[in-house]
C-alpha cells in the first residue's frame, strides 16, 4: 500500500467531522494547473517513461499531437494535490500519519498535452467504516482548456480515526517534513482555501471528447487471448525516490528518511506506491508503442518495494491479455509486479486500444 503522510499536528487541533455525512460532496479546485512542457519531460524521467513522445515535438506529431504527451499516470500530480487539500480543509478527522492509499485508477479519455490548462472537481464518492478505519473513495474529473473532460481519477485510502500516534514519530516528522503553508483545519474550506463547495445536483459534466487514432506496434489480429507480455524490469535507486518525490509534489519522509520508515513499522525506505504504477504503464508502453492507447489503468496496491541506500531494488513486470474486442481494436491487459518475491499489486489492469 502507499502510505500518504502529512504535517505535523501539534499546532492545532483538528475539529471532529462526521466524515460519513461528508459522502456526496463536490468541490471545485479553486485554482487552474497549467501543464508545463519541462514538468511533462521532468515527470516522464521521474516514472522512467521512455517513449520520445514525451520528450519532443516531432516524436509527438509522429502519433497525431502537436505538444509533447504527458505519460500515462501524469495525472496523479494534479490528483496528490487535490487529496492534499481535502485532508487539509474536509476530511480533517483523521491523523495524517495513519492513511494508506489502496487504490488508484485513470480513465484517459484524452492524453494530457503540454500547454493544457486543467480545471479539478473532486466529488467524495464514498466514506465506508469498519472497525476503526474509514475507507474514504475520492473522484477527480479533469477538464481541460476546450471544456473536455481529459481524465477521470479515482483513489482511495484507508484512514484510521482515533489514532494514537508515537510521540517519537511526531518529532522525527517535524524535523525532516518538508515545510508547507499553515493549513487551518476547521473541517470547512474557507475563503483563502484551496477548494469551493459545489452543489452536486448543479454540476454539468463536460462533453468527453471522441477517441482520437493511435498508433501501436502491436497487430490486433495476430494478438490473442492468454498470449503473455515479454517479461520486463525497472531499477530503483534512493535518488530515483528523492526525485519522484520532488516532481509528483509527494514529500513522505518513509521514501527518504530511514527513521520515519522505522517508526512506522517499514524495514527501510520504501518507494511511492504511484511511482511503481507510473513503470508498470512504461513496461506496457514499451510493448504497445503508443503511449496514448491507454483507455483507463487501475491498480490495487498491495506490497512496497524497499529501497536500500547501498544498492538498487529490481522491480519484475509480467503482462496476459485477459480479453481482446475486435470491434472495437481493443484489449484488457493484466499486469504484474513482484519485488524480492513481494507482489506490489492485488490488481493491476489495463484497458487499450490498437491501431
Amino acid at each position: 500500500m502507499a502510505r500518504i503522510m502529512g504535517r505535523e499536528q501539534t499546532m492545532v487541533e483538528p475539529r471532529a467531522v462526521d466524515t460519513v455525512a461528508l459522502a456526496g460532496r463536490r468541490f471545485q479546485v479553486r485554482d487552474h494547473y497549467e501543464v508545463g512542457r519541462e514538468k511533462v519531460r521532468e515527470f516522464a524521467r521521474a516514472v522512467q517513461n521512455y517513449h520520445d513522445a514525451h520528450h519532443a515535438e516531432p516524436y509527438a506529431r509522429k502519433i497525431g499531437y502537436d505538444s509533447i504527451v504527458a505519460p500515462p499516470t501524469f495525472a496523479s500530480v494534479v490528483g496528490t494535490a487535490g487529496t492534499r487539500a481535502l485532508l487539509d480543509e474536509v476530511l480533517t478527522d483523521y491523523e495524517l500519519t495513519q492513511i494508506l492509499q489502496t487504490d488508484q485508477t485513470f480513465e484517459i479519455h484524452r492524453p494530457i498535452l503540454a500547454g493544457d490548462t486543467i480545471r479539478t472537481q473532486i466529488l467524495i464518492e464514498s466514506v465506508r467504516q469498519f472497525g476503526d478505519n474509514d475507507f474514504v473513495t475520492a473522484r477527480f474529473e479533469l477538464v481541460n482548456q476546450d471544456d473536455e473532460i481529459t481524465q477521470i481519477g479515482s483513489t482511495t485510502i484507508v484512514a484510521r480515526r482515533g489514532a494514537e500516534v508515537d510521540p517519537n514519530l511526531v518529532e522525527a516528522v517535524d524535523k525532516i517534513f518538508m515545510h508547507s503553508r499553515p493549513e487551518h483545519r476547521t473541517g470547512e474550506p474557507s475563503d483563502n482555501s484551496a477548494l469551493i463547495p459545489i452543489e452536486s445536483e448543479a454540476n454539468e459534466h463536460p462533453p468527453v471528447a471522441p477517441p482520437r487514432p493511435v498508433h501501436t506496434v502491436q497487430d490486433f489480429d495476430r494478438l490473442s487471448v492468454g498470449d503473455q507480455l515479454p517479461a520486463g524490469t525497472a531499477t530503483l535507486t534512493r535518488g530515483d525516490l528523492a526525485n519522484y518525490a520532488g516532481v509528483a509534489g509527494d514529500p513522505n519522509p518513509i521514501h527518504f528518511s530511514e527513521r520515519a520508515a522505522e517508526l512506522v513499522g517499514l524495514p527501510t525506505v520504501v518507494a511511492h506506491g504511484m511511482l511503481t504504477m507510473g513503470l508498470a504503464a512504461e513496461y506496457l508502453t514499451s510493448w504497445l508503442g503508443d503511449p496514448t492507447a491507454f483507455e483507463k489503468f487501475s491498480v490495487r496496491f498491495s506490497g512496497f518495494v524497499p529501497v536500500r541506500p547501498d544498492a538498487a531494488s529490481t522491480i519484475e513486470f509480467t503482462g496476459k491479455i485477459k480479453s481482446l474486442d475486435p470491434e472495437r481494436r481493443a484489449g484488457t491487459i493484466v499486469l504484474g509486479g513482484t519485488s524480492d518475491g513481494r507482489k506490489l499489486f492485488g490488481r493491476a489492469v489495463a484497458e487499450v486500444r490498437f491501431s
